[in-house]
């Protein structure tokens, strides 16, 4: 709470009222110049914040309840990790993927089975071209070849790509009429312009998504997204707090935050976020617990505006946003207990993982 009170003065109302479902806690609060109004969706942004990091340690500790959570939306629909790294999809990359000891740490080979791996973004496409291919390498890429096996799985009613975001599927620019020849076309793109050399030269997370953006139908969401996930490699070593780019989802979590037009760029918000978590957590008297040490970093903050703006469709049905969505879809089901999270090793997490969790 120390924190909460050093900044509280400068950065929000310094008397906050009590937050329940009708309004904020805040009065107002500064971001820049700017004296923006929340509403209790901005509240439920920092409970949800750490109430999914506590299911997740749950999962992780074998809770022994039925139920991992209070919050019944929390209970009933599925919703990310309040840290990406955490999710499902993005373990199985650093650790199958990226870290794999049986794949070749070359850097264009390491580039190869990212970008392979994020186009369709699912874990039963890459496990049916291992299965076909056995290690799938650029040194051996064959468009025809994965074309089979990717036409194959769409003619037996196998979904290639994951349903998380939409993949465009650049027919305007490689012409064939299946999404996957095209994005295997993109794919070869890549390397005829030299991609892998371009990315490890980069200076700056900014630079190295401006080069993504400059391929044929990577629009600005997907290019942040898979600089991120570049990131996760030893290809390149930016910090996950000096870039930000909001999609969709967290432009729709930041409307029903605040009340009224809010003339703030989305990146700004998003970095008030993370600059000042620790006194939003603090005044709300929640006991957010990080991954080992590590904050909440810029990623994490915009996935959960996206997270936000899901569940204030069931939580807070009245308080509307800019998509229109009223609905969620995927309802909450672990069928499994997680295997034990693993992040790269340049973070210098694991190390203490084990020993935390008891196991």
């Amino acid at each position: 709470m120390g924190y909460a009170h050093a900044v509280q003065a400068d950065l929000f109302d310094p008397h906050p009222r009590e937050s329940d479902k009708e309004e904020s806690a805040f009065g107002t609060i500064n971001v820049k110049e700017a004296r923006l109004t929340p509403t209790p969706v901005f509240d439920a942004y920092w409970r949800f914040a750490a109430e999914r990091q506590e299911i997740f340690f749950r999962r992780h500790r074998r809770y022994n309840s039925p139920r991992l959570t209070d919050d019944p939306v929390l209970a009933e629909f599925k919703f990310t990790n309040a840290y990406r790294a955490s999710d499902r999809v993005s373990q199985y990359l650093i650790r199958e993927v990226i870290y794999n000891d049986a794949y070749s740490n070359d850097p264009s080979e390491v580039f190869f089975r990212i970008i392979l791996f994020k186009i369709f973004n699912k874990i039963e496409t890459w496990d049916a071209l291992v299965g076909e291919l056995g290690v799938p390498t650029w040194s051996e890429f064959s468009f025809d070849l994965y074309d089979r096996i990717l036409s194959q799985r769409k003619a037996d009613g196998l979904r290639n790509y994951s349903a998380a975001y939409i993949m465009p599927s650049a027919g305007r620019v490689f012409g064939h009429s299946l999404k996957h020849q095209n994005h295997l076309r993109l794919l070869e793109w890549m390397f005829a312009s030299d991609f892998p050399t371009k990315l490890s030269q980069c200076e700056t997370m900014e630079a190295a998504f401006r080069l993504l953006l400059s391929a044929p139908s990577i629009g600005a969401f997907l290019a942040y997204q898979y600089v991120t996930d570049f990131n996760y490699s030893e290809l390149t070593n930016f910090s996950e707090h000096e870039f930000v780019v909001a999609g969709p989802g967290a432009l729709d979590g930041i409307s029903k935050c605040f009340a009224g037009r809010v003339d703030v760029p989305a990146e700004t918000i998003i970095r008030h976020m993370y600059d000042n978590q620790d006194g939003y957590f603090g005044a709300l008297g929640l006991d957010f617990r990080s991954l080992w040490g590590r904050r909440l970093q810029l990623i994490d903050c915009q996935n959960l505006f996206c997270e936000i703006s899901k569940y204030s469709r069931v939580a807070f049905p009245d308080i509307a946003g800019v998509s229109g969505r009223t609905r969620i879809k995927q309802r909450f089901n672990p069928k499994t207990n997680p295997p034990l999270p693993w992040y790269p090793p340049k973070w210098g997490l694991n190390a203490s993982i084990r020993t935390d969790l008891n196991l």
